[in-house]
């Protein structure tokens, strides 16, 4: 089959040219290209003497000699110089190959082919170079023909892939490479060739003979073209840069880990929850270090046992307490890691299970040493839902030398497997985290226990008091806060009047709780000496300072600075408002230390905050306080509270209390009698009002509505200091016992007040005034002018006297006597019969004192 040779093949690059000699010795036919190489035309050749017109006149005897040789029928090669026409200065030298012919009537003639040294000198050396490029390249070199076959390789491929040279001649990408990536070769060469744009570091991987390590390759790919410009192949350089790659791999796990490891410092333990910590670990391994975890935490540590949370043998509870996934939803623990029964399932968030002893993870729990768990179909090969998995890494989360949980990491196919670099990383994630989470759970431990304590300080249940009707709430802060010392009193005073407390210790955590408790339980005891309120602030302030005082005063001796002791005595700093409510003059005598003022909701009016005077805090000392006194009608409402209700850091102090001020504007309606609930729907109303969901500090609020005792619930009178009045008190007791229908109560209430208006006349001084109030108790009070405090004291059985305060004593649910501003009262206190306990005899406990 005969094939046409497209102008511009490989004659082009070498410039041959043809002409032929007739019998005579003379050009008779001249070639275009002989012209072209010679620079002479078809007219100024044919019909010449070769020798004579083109060769110089030094060599035409020679010249003519060989010509004659050729004539005779001997082949001649050799190297010719040559001239163009004569007058210009073009010269040359041609390789000439002369072969005799003979013509049609027998005569001898010769046909030459010419060759321009110079472009066959060029050729032989970019031939020479390309040869050494090829064949001494430290590359692999490969051409492929127009069907993608090898045509030819180097010497440094042959060495890579095995063979000789010319064994590879005809070999396709299948041969050298894995199916998928041979394809991507072949679809990469296919595409240089049609489109003539090369491809560059084409990255592939595959296998060589004798070397178990898959290499990876760099290929470039360009086509090469004839001179004409028909393509003619491709040609490939290959590069091995497996080394590269490795180096470069480990470079950029080695940057991953750094970048891990510092967004583990920033992001892990921001939180002191503990289930907050877990999701933490996760966020930064998913999916920068896998493509899968969750974390186990021990049921014992998530529940506060003190005792080492897991068990030797590993096998204890585990709660799954957080699950992070790039490609599924929920892990799949598969055969006897699943748990006591080794069947699989999946193991939810929140989900408290076991691992079997015979497990891999239990091992990782009993040994506290981390393992590589590989992802294959089988008992000891966990498969996390949706992908399939290529190997789980188990790391024990280990905080003071105790195992407190499990981490496992997974990745999936395609990823690259666990390796030690990452075992060390994984190990130091699950550390930081373990010691987190450790923190938290002691944290957590604490922080219940100062809550405990806080609580049992405050009044249990809902408090009573006499004219008052009371509604409370206390929110402790969230548990990523520390407990504050925020705490409130209601604190029943002689003569049915009510003392309301709200406080909050400056600092937080245990020993703010602790404080609390202490300042609460003094409040509790100055309250009981029936001080007035700015009294009272006085005392506390002197027993905060006294608080601190100790440690700051240790401080200064052992020469220690001074912002130490200010740090150990700021614990006791607290603010506090003390109010005393008086139903019987419906008035409230109020005193503030540096604590918010209350607010007053007048019935018909809009609220307001009391105008008291806020003196310093207590602890600090060195200031007065100052008390104010309030009339307070019936229906209003006087609300007490601490600053967590008010204040946040997402808006400004006056913000709070204006909204606050807003939500008591529109207090509920009086209740009926026994049904407080207007009031504590006030409080809810209040609290989801304002944005008490912020957790940042404890709340606490105080709301008193006013009743007042009615005018009918009060016996006044005023006696002359002389022996008859006694009998009168005894009259006007008598008489308005028996008008509230208290008769069982005259015989022990004439002879108390017998002895109260006896102690009152013999020891005190001016006259004397009688008052019996009634509400839910019945308190009997004894005025006079004088300043000695009754004292109780054990009569002698020769003794005539001094058993009368014995005798109140032993009569009265309470009795005592506080300063009044012009001497003194003493009073008694009894119990309203409900017919279920029987009264003390007066006759039994006047025999009792014999």
């Amino acid at each position: 089959m005969w094939q046409a040779s497209p102008a511009g093949s490989m004659y082009d690059y070498i410039r041959v040219g043809s002409f032929s000699l007739g019998p005579d010795g003379r050009i008779d036919q001249w070639s275009r290209r002989a012209a072209d190489l010679l620079g002479i035309p078809a007219s100024a050749a044919i019909g010449k003497d070769p020798v004579a017109a083109f060769v110089p006149a030094e060599l035409r005897e020679l010249g003519h000699r060989k010509i004659a040789e050729i004539l005779d029928g001997h082949d001649w090669v050799g190297l010719v110089p040559f001239r163009a026409l004569e007058g210009t200065e073009a010269k040359g030298l041609a390789e000439v190959y002369v072969m005799p012919t003979e013509t049609e009537s027998g005569g001898k003639g010769a046909l030459c082919l010419v060759v321009d040294v110079r472009a066959l000198r060029r050729i032989e050396t970019d031939l020479a170079a390309s040869q050494a490029i090829f064949g001494q390249s430290p590359m692999g070199f490969l051409l492929f023909g127009p069907d993608l076959r090898v045509l030819r390789a180097n010497e440094r491929f042959a060495t890579v892939f095995g063979g000789t040279v010319e064994s590879h001649r005809g070999r396709g990408p299948g041969d050298y490479l894995p199916r998928a990536e041979a394809d991507r070769l072949t679809a990469a060469l296919r595409q240089v060739l049609e489109t003539g744009q090369p491809v560059t570091e084409l990255q592939l991987m595959g296998p060589v003979p004798g070397d178990p390590e898959r290499r990876r390759w760099s290929l470039h790919l360009f086509r090469l073209h004839s001179a004409s410009g028909r393509p003619i192949g491709v040609a490939g350089l290959a590069t091995d840069v497996t080394k590269r790659r490795n180096a470069e791999r480990e470079a950029a796990s080695a940057r991953r880990n750094l970048a891990l490891l510092n967004a583990a410092s920033t992001r892990i333990g921001n939180s002191l929850d503990l289930e907050t910590t877990a999701r933490e670990l996760l966020a930064v391994a998913v999916p920068q270090f896998c493509d899968l975890a969750s974390v186990d935490l021990y049921q014992g540590l998530l529940a506060g046992d003190e005792t080492p949370p897991g068990l030797a043998d590993g096998s204890a509870e585990l709660r799954r307490v957080a699950f992070a996934s790039a490609v599924a939803d929920a892990p799949v623990v598969r055969g006897a890691g699943a748990g006591d029964s080794g069947e699989p399932h999946v193991i939810e968030v929140g989900e408290v299970h076991r691992y079997a002893f015979n497990s891999p993870h239990a091992a990782v729990l009993r040994t506290a040493n981390a393992r590589v768990i590989p992802g294959k179909e089988g008992e000891e090969g966990p498969e996390l839902g949706g992908g399939v998995v290529q190997s789980t890494l188990a790391v024990p989360m280990v905080a003071h030398d105790t195992v407190v949980g499990l981490a496992q990491f997974s990745r999936t196919k395609g990823s690259e497997p666990f390796g030690e670099r990452d075992t060390a990383l994984a190990l130091e994630l699950a550390a930081r985290a373990a010691v987190c989470i450790d923190n938290a759970r002691l944290y957590r431990r604490e922080h219940e226990r100062a809550l405990i304590l806080q609580r049992s300080l405050l009044p249990p249940g809902d408090p009573e008091a006499a004219g008052l009707d009371i509604a409370c709430r206390y929110l402790p802060g969230n548990t990523a806060t520390e407990v504050g010392g925020d705490w409130f009193d209601v604190i029943e005073l002689p003569g049915h009047r009510t003392a309301l407390v709200v406080g909050d210790v400056m600092g937080r955590g245990l020993r703010a709780a602790v404080a609390m408790g202490e300042l609460r339980t003094a409040v509790r005891t100055l309250a009981l000496l029936d001080l007035e309120p700015a009294e009272v602030l006085s005392q506390l302030d002197e027993i905060a300072r006294g608080l601190g005082a100790p440690a700051g005063a240790h401080a200064s001796r052992k020469g220690m600075a001074g912002g130490r002791a200010a740090d150990l005595a700021e614990v006791y700093l607290a603010t506090c408002v003390y109010a005393v409510y008086d139903p019987v003059t419906r008035r409230a005598t109020v005193a503030n230390a540096g604590h918010l003022p209350p607010v007053l909701v007048a019935p018909g009016e809009s609220a307001e905050l009391l105008e008291v005077p806020t003196g310093m805090p207590l602890g600090v000392g060195g200031e007065p306080f100052e008390e104010v006194e309030v009339e307070l009608p019936d229906g209003a409402l006087l609300a007490l509270y601490t600053d967590g209700l008010v204040e946040s850091r997402d808006h400004p102090l006056d913000e709070g209390l204006d909204a606050f001020c807003k939500a008591l504007g529109d207090p509920p309606p009086a209740p009926a009698a026994g049904d407080p609930s207007p009031l504590e729907d006030l409080c809810d109303r209040v609290l989801s009002t304002l944005d008490t969901g912020h957790g940042e500090d404890d709340i606490a609020l105080l709301m008193a509505r006013v009743q007042g005792l009615p005018a009918d619930s009060v016996g006044d009178w005023t006696l002359a200091p002389e022996p008859r009045s006694v009998a009168r008190a005894r009259e006007l007791a008598r008489g308005q016992l028996v008008a509230w229908g208290l008769d069982a109560l005259v015989d022990t209430t004439e002879l108390l007040v017998s002895e109260l208006v006896t102690n009152a006349m013999r020891y005190g001084e001016g006259e004397i005034r009688l008052r019996l109030l009634k509400d839910r108790t019945l308190v009997c009070e004894v005025w006079d002018g004088g300043l000695v405090q009754p004292r109780r004291r054990r009569a002698r059985d020769t003794d005539e006297g001094g058993r009368g305060l014995q005798l109140v004593g032993l009569l009265s649910m309470g009795w005592g006597s506080r300063r009044t501003p012009r001497g003194k009262t003493v009073w008694f206190e009894l119990a309203i019969p409900d017919g279920d306990s029987p009264l003390p005899d007066p006759t039994d406990a006047l025999l009792s004192l014999f």
